[in-house]
């Protein structure tokens, strides 16, 4: 009889919940378990999923087991959490638990105050000519390494990744930039390399912390993943901690020698350097974190976002044509400007035509760069579909209400979701879902949306410092590549996101190559 009145109750309460739901917007939810399971069905489509609800209303709720996420796309609701009310919506200290391991303290995994001493280093370094021109500089020489690869499988008849092999070159070049050393991943014979085989396996690793809720307990017991992750981050420290102390060491004798003007202008050296100026107690552990955490931050998105772009163009004929003519006009604009001679270029001569490349890349600098609109526009209309970091959750410290009325509960998240906030009409109009670089364009000129309604690069206090230096390496290998490549995706290869923190393409982008003169 007391079964009998516990199965009632039971029954009773599912079937209030299920009434209660019934005028809702948002996913199916049940007692206990919340959306888990049709998020779980759906996990593989996560973001078209979101998509699909978002374009219904503006803000979504989403309860799970554990906590409540809320969804926004509303650029009046993202500025409150971005930059209004900031204070109360940190990155949080289950983020930080999930991302430790690989980030440490660095800028991209703290908060308050120890967030605040970093971003304001970081900002003046950023902000550096130096480090601009240093970026410069290697942005253009691994360029023209991945054209020369291209251009040895274009003679050749090859297939390429391009995902792969842009990974790589983001790689080497935040390695360069942000290490001072070459760890050569980008080599013509692309060979394997332990601690750019590490670093990935840990950026994967840790990001799926988010959906694994026994990762606690395989880590406790070393099992599994987590096993996996000790000996990666074994071989990320090592390298990283070998070439801390080398780094100091140099800088050292190039002091006692007289030879300041030998210093590096890495990351890692300036911030050695100003550790030591200020008499800090940043030990190397601090500077491992800082680097790891911009390796981290520029490899990954800029290749992906690389990707996209190059999938964009190769399927719209109009735009891979716009694009050919502007960088055809910078070229002879910028010859004749600096009193130079192009060379012949002929495509069925590898000598020739890398020759050309290399020539082109020779003009291409800040300024140079700065003048592509149309090329800018077409990254950031990539940005605008297809967002390196599809969503971005929050914590919440208090209570609050958005702007709509949305109440969010203390120990909750808040997700604002730029893949679904690219695509919504009620932010960009009924040609939402189309790609259009145009729309970044008045008069010829690149026009800046509100970063609260483009937030690709996050918005307010935390926006991205490496902005300019991302657009930069984009606009350098996209120049090069556009300008004297024509890519055709191999038939029958499917392109579509891998669900993970960063939005890469699942199965890689298998491309055959045509040069262009």
């Amino acid at each position: 009889m007391e079964l009998w009145m516990i199965a009632c109750m039971i029954l009773t309460w599912i079937f209030i919940h299920r009434l209660s739901q019934r005028y809702k917007k948002g996913p199916k939810t049940w007692p206990l378990v919340g959306a888990a399971i049709e998020q779980l069905i759906n996990f593989d489509r996560m973001h078209d999923w979101l998509v699909e609800y978002l374009s219904e209303s503006k803000t979504v709720v989403v309860p799970m087991p554990f906590t409540t996420y809320t969804y926004i796309a509303d650029p009046a609701n993202v500025e409150h959490v971005l930059k209004t009310n900031f204070a109360n919506y940190p990155k949080g200290e289950v983020y930080h638990s999930y991302m430790e391991v690989l980030l440490g303290d660095g800028i991209f995994n703290a908060d308050g105050e120890l967030w605040r001493k970093q971003r304001k280093t970081a900002s003046f370094e950023f902000a550096s000519k130096n480090l601009r021109d240093f970026s410069t500089t290697v942005f253009r020489e691994y360029s023209l390494k991945l054209s020369a690869i291209l251009s040895e499988a274009s003679f050749h008849n090859q297939e390429v990744d391009m995902q792969d092999l842009l990974m790589r070159m983001t790689l080497d070049s935040i390695c360069k930039v942000g290490f001072g050393v070459e760890i050569g991943t980008l080599a013509p014979n692309l060979p394997d390399n332990h601690f750019a085989q590490s670093f990935d396996n840990a950026n994967i690793i840790v990001t799926l912390r988010f959906i694994d809720p026994l990762w606690k307990i395989k880590k406790f017991l070393n099992v599994g993943r987590e096993a996996l992750l000790d000996k990666c981050i074994k071989i990320i420290d090592d390298f990283t901690y070998s070439v801390i102390r080398r780094r100091k060491a140099e800088i050292v004798e190039a002091r006692e020698s007289g030879r300041k003007n030998m210093i590096k202008h890495d990351i890692l050296s300036r911030f050695i350097e100003l550790s030591e100026d200020m008499e800090s107690n940043s030990t190397d552990k601090n500077l491992r974190d800082v680097v790891l955490n911009f390796v981290i931050a520029g490899r990954d998105t800029t290749a992906t976002t690389l990707s996209w772009a190059t999938y964009m163009i190769m399927t719209h004929a109009d735009v891979a044509e716009k694009l050919y003519l502007e960088l055809k006009t910078l070229e002879k604009e910028q010859a004749k400007e600096e009193n130079v001679s192009l060379v012949q270029c002929d495509t069925e001569d590898s000598e020739s035509f890398n020759q050309r490349v290399t020539q082109f890349a020779g003009l291409l600098n800040y300024d140079s760069l700065g003048r592509l609109y149309y090329l800018h526009a077409v990254i950031t209309e990539t940005l605008r579909l297809y967002p390196a970091v599809p969503q971005d959750p929050k914590g919440i410290l208090k209570d609050d209400v958005l702007p709509d009325g949305t109440k969010v509960r203390a120990g909750g998240m808040v997700t604002y979701v730029p893949y679904s906030m690219g695509r919504m009409e009620y932010n960009w109009g009924p040609d939402a879902a189309s790609f259009k670089p145009e729309r970044w364009l008045k008069d010829g000129f690149f026009q800046n949306a509100s970063p609260f309604k483009f937030t690709a690069f996050q918005a307010g206090p935390r926006i991205c410092l490496g902005k300019d230096s991302a657009y930069l390496q984009m606009k350098m290998a996209l120049a090069i590549l556009c300008r004297f490549y024509k890519f055709s995706l191999v038939p029958g290869h499917p392109v579509k996101y891998r669900m993970m923190t960063i939005l890469s393409m699942a199965h890689g982008l298998k491309l055959t190559i045509a040069r262009r003169s």
